[in-house]
């Protein structure tokens, strides 16, 4: 059985500014019932000070706010090397967590890293998520267990494999509401 894959949960984002900081939030929400095998990191917007985490992973759930012209509160999943090329949603922070790690990370390939994106209603100055935000808030948590506990569960060859890395589409919109 091959090893399980060291897996990095990033909140990104600024509290300052509203619901940019919903990486930063969603990230306590899913501290308080930690994931064995999960490393969680608050990275906030400082994306340079956070590659010392990558550099041990293998896998990468990234969770920040994303434009993809939905209305506020829509959760997006997207692979970010996907999204780099289709530009269908626009994380704030995290395709310059990719872009430092491709660049940063000579002595080995960069890992995978998947962004669960939520649209923001407003960037303005303050520390309290909007109402859409703090909605979908519960959603992404279960969205981001749901997605690590995949990546934990190894494929039977005979009854599962592994979706095509299109699979995820670079715009996957998941409405707050369900």
């Amino acid at each position: 059985m091959p090893p399980s894959p060291r897996i990095l949960i990033a909140g990104l984002g600024n509290e300052l500014l509203s619901d940019d900081g919903v990486g930063v939030h969603a990230l306590r929400e899913l501290e308080q019932r930690p994931m064995p095998g999960v490393t969680t990191a608050d990275v906030g917007t400082a994306v340079l000070h956070g590659l010392h985490f990558l550099e041990t992973a293998d896998r990468v759930l990234v969770i920040d706010a994303a434009k993809g012209g939905q209305p506020p509160g829509t959760v997006y999943l997207f692979d970010a090397a996907e999204n780099a090329e289709a530009r269908a949603v626009a994380s704030v922070h995290a395709m310059g967590l990719r872009e430092a790690a491709r660049l940063l990370m000579t002595d080995r390939p960069a890992p995978r890293i998947t962004v669960i994106g939520v649209e923001p209603e407003t960037l303005a100055y303050g520390m309290s998520l909007s109402a859409p935000v703090r909605a979908a808030l519960p959603g992404v948590v279960a969205l981001a267990r749901e997605t690590v506990a995949g990546w934990q569960t190894p494929a039977e060859p005979a009854t599962r494999t592994a979706p095509p890395a299109s699979s995820l589409a670079p715009l996957c919109p998941i409405s707050a509401a369900t």
